[in-house]
């Protein structure tokens, strides 16, 4: 096959590819269509625990590290929910725990030294990774936040009012007087 030829051929298939993933895409976006409507929320935590939360997650949608015994943190964008509720609904959090944030206080290393960085590389082998799939209770046609509570013993409870902890008809105020247990549950 002469040189003429063969760039026919790899034009023909790289033209080939190219139709191949445009109609790909087509079906994959054809299959959207049928699903449940969206609506993006912003996604806040609430940390109840003497734990850090190194980071979270929402579906995938991160949220704001917080630190222990944190009232709330930054709202993140954003969280997605079927615009109708269901008692199907449910997401799945991720998050990091830190059970000791406050270690470093008193490490005598001058910070960010090497041996400051090597005695954190060993903390770090302490950060406890969890996963909960939760149950999301009813809401109306309007979602304002995506509203995560960590709570004692690894248990995380999601909501998602309108309303802020400071106001009167928040739902979750319960959340902020619970006291760390001392032992959890074993499962």
């Amino acid at each position: 096959m002469n040189a003429i030829a063969r760039g026919s051929v790899r034009g023909a298939m790289s033209s080939g590819l190219v139709c191949v993933w445009v109609l790909l895409g087509v079906l994959a976006l054809s299959g959207c269509r049928g699903g449940p409507e969206m609506v993006s929320a912003p996604v806040t935590g609430y940390n109840h625990t003497s734990a850090a939360i190194n980071r979270f997650a929402v579906n995938g949608a991160s949220g704001p590290n917080l630190g222990p015994y944190l009232g709330g943190g930054a709202e993140v964008c954003c969280g997605v929910l079927p615009r109708t509720w269901s008692p199907r609904v449910k997401v799945v959090v991720e998050w990091q725990t830190d059970p000791d944030p406050h270690a470093s206080a008193t490490w005598t290393e001058r910070q960010y030294s090497d041996a400051w960085r090597k005695r954190m590389r060993e903390k770090k082998l302490n950060y406890l990774n969890h996963k909960a799939v939760v149950e999301v209770p009813k809401y109306g046609k309007k979602v304002c936040a995506l509203q995560v509570h960590f709570l004692n013993c690894d248990q995380v409870k999601v909501s998602t009012t309108c309303f802020i902890p400071e106001h009167p008809n928040y739902p979750d105020k319960a959340y902020f007087e619970v006291k760390e247990a001392d032992e959890c549950p074993v499962s």
